[in-house]
């Protein structure tokens, strides 16, 4: 149970107001593919297919970034509940949006944009992604690659896919309104984990 105790809650009383606590966001077991396996309590993609965050993302403007592990086939994005998660790599129809490990970003079957060829994501490297529910853009390393896509409509969820490997991700997530951070999720995908904590 938390409470808000700086008086900001406007209750006319003591000032404390019970909060819900948020429920653990991790890859959704009820949303993946037949030849996926999730282990690690939520946090690791292995096998061939594509496995939804069970969080949508609500905000006006969301924020997530990776960290690559180790190479191979990957992608990661914004999806549909509709989008076939057994179908790899996604991007193939109108429920996914997502950047592939070669740098390509496709939604329905079409290339959308490129990362520059000098840009590709290397193990190590951070890639950033914002979404809000307009156009999703990239940043490597922080810088922003200048690559927006748009396309996709209705509710989304991160989306990662995997092929024949264990996906090595690292995902950190952050979800904000406006210009204020409200808060953040961290996604780890051979740690596809999501941590929420509030920021101000």
């Amino acid at each position: 149970m938390f409470t808000c105790c700086l008086g900001c809650c406007g209750d006319g009383g003591t000032g404390h107001l019970p909060l819900k606590e948020m429920p653990t966001v991790q890859l959704d077991t009820h949303h993946m593919g037949t030849d996926v396996v999730i282990v690690k309590s939520g946090r690791r993609i292995c096998g061939t297919g594509c496995c939804l965050a069970n969080a949508p993302l609500h905000q006006n403007k969301s924020y997530f970034e990776l960290k690559i592990q180790s190479t191979g086939i990957w992608g990661i994005g914004v999806a549909t509940q509709k989008v076939n998660l057994n179908q790899v790599p996604m991007g193939r129809d109108i429920n996914s949006l997502v950047l592939r490990h070669d740098g390509s970003v496709y939604h329905n079957n079409e290339e959308k944009n490129r990362l520059p060829a000098n840009s590709l994501p290397q193990e190590g490297d951070i890639m950033g992604i914002t979404y809000d529910h307009v156009e999703m853009n990239l940043y490597l390393n922080g810088k922003n690659m200048h690559c927006p896509a748009s396309g996709i409509r209705g509710t989304v969820f991160p989306v990662v896919y995997g092929e024949c490997v264990c996906v090595c991700v690292c995902v950190h997530c952050c979800m904000h309104t406006n210009t204020k951070y409200k808060t953040i999720y961290f996604m780890n995908v051979v740690s596809l984990n999501f941590y929420l904590h509030d920021i101000y």
